[in-house]
Parts: C-alpha cells; structure tokens; sequence
C-alpha cells in the first residue's frame, strides 16, 4: 500500500492512476509546514520526514516548482504560492509580450519509511501558452504546452505518459516494485 500525503485530491488521483494494478493507494490530506528551499528535492524530503514523524506510515509526498526561462526560473519552488496569489491568469500578465516562453516543470516526489527518506526527480520540457486553454488537470496545466497541447488538453493518460509528476512517480514506482 502507498500513502499519499497531500492536500490536492486532484494529485491524490494522478497517483492512484499511476499505481493501478501495481499498488493500492491510499490519501491522507495532512498539510505539511512547507519549508523555504531553493529546490523541489529539498522541499519533498522535508515535507516527507515531517509527515512521516507525524503520521508513522510509509509515505510519499511531492514537492513542484515552475521554472520560466524568461522570468530568471521565476516561480520556481514556490509555484504553489505563485498559483494561490496570482494564478494563471497572474502569469500570463507578467509574460505579456514575452517571445521566450520557454519553461519546465520539476517534480520531487520523496518516500518515507522507517528506513529513511528517498527522493525521485522527473523533468518536463515545454512552454507558457499566451491564454488558458483545456478543461482537465489543475494549477498551471492550462497555460503549459507541451508540443501543441497544454498539460489541461490532455487525458490523464496522456499527462501520465510524460508529466513531470509521471516521471518522477515511474522512478519511485520502478524502485518500488525491485525492493520489494
């Protein structure tokens, strides 16, 4: 069984998707105190040891961070504060007239046990779109393209085919299924 620590049921649903067939999944909406730190993988580890000590279950937890070339890596760890202030529309007021649209996505997804803290990366190449567009996923999916189509535009199969979240998630998940 894999407990996912998180306060985003949307995220809770990503990974039961991802898992299924493999693992059950299990959701604990537990808000971790976020520390400041300046990458996702700092951010993950810490949340995971301080839910693990509350909670004594193996755990994941993740962390995500936009990063706009344009903006100098602006939002970058703080993607989550960025997307609860200003949200997407925010972002793209400050890319208004931006020809450099060139972004990632980074995710950090950490497992806690009573062996410790392990920590998973996953990267994904794309763009900020100059208007929202699609209707599935959260957060910053409808304004971030990968190819011709936002992260929103896209089944949950097709964003588990290639997110951020997906590839750090089939990390965790291949090292997973070898240690058990």
């Amino acid at each position: 069984m894999i407990t996912v620590v998180t306060g985003n049921k949307n995220k809770a649903a990503e990974v039961a998707a991802f898992f299924a067939g493999i693992a059950e999944v299990t959701h604990v909406d537990f808000t971790c105190i976020e520390p400041q730190a300046d990458t996702v993988e700092e951010i993950a580890r810490a949340k995971a040891e301080q839910a693990y000590a509350a909670l004594n279950v193996p755990l994941i937890v993740d962390d995500t961070g936009l990063f706009i070339d344009a903006l100098s890596g602006f939002p970058g760890p703080y993607a989550a504060y960025v997307q609860d202030t200003i949200r997407n529309a925010g972002v793209l007021r400050l890319m208004n007239g931006v020809a450099d649209r060139r972004a990632r996505f980074a995710t950090a997804v950490a497992y806690a046990d009573e062996s410790g803290v392990r920590v998973f990366s996953g990267t994904v190449e794309g763009e900020i779109t100059t208007a929202e567009r699609g209707t599935e996923g959260f957060g910053y999916d409808p304004i971030f393209a990968v190819g011709v189509s936002t992260l929103a535009e896209m089944s949950m199969e097709e964003k588990n085919s290639l997110s951020h979240r997906a590839r750090a998630l089939a990390a965790f998940r291949e090292w997973y299924i070898t240690s058990r």
